[in-house]
């Protein structure tokens, strides 16, 4: 990837963004598109999650990060404190590759 292309698409984005701030104005957007907007970054910090975990070279990869991503949102969905949650993902993830099964 070239820096001309990240800068163009960087450019492109900041002219959509622009031009939603100069499109909308001061109005309010309805009530349900607020909604859906508020849903957006879970749902992308999830699939960056995923990608990262999952993907690979050659298509989805089960390897030791997968161990330590399960660690990390069993405790996360017993509502452990965050640092608690990165620390066993990451000690996981490690004993995992110790193991040997990292690829």
């Amino acid at each position: 990837m070239s820096w001309t292309l990240v800068l163009t698409l960087s450019a492109i984005a900041y002219f959509f963004k622009a031009t939603g701030l100069v499109v909308i104005g001061g109005r309010q957007l309805p009530g349900v598109v607020n909604r859906c907007l508020d849903l957006i970054p879970a749902a992308l910090v999830s699939a960056l999650i995923v990608n990262s975990t999952l993907g690979g070279d050659d298509g989805v990869v089960f390897d030791a990060r997968a161990f330590g991503v399960a660690a990390a949102l069993m405790l996360a969905a017993k509502r452990a404190p965050l640092v608690v949650v990165i620390m066993a993902g990451a000690a996981v993830t490690a004993l995992a590759r110790a193991a040997g099964l990292a690829v």
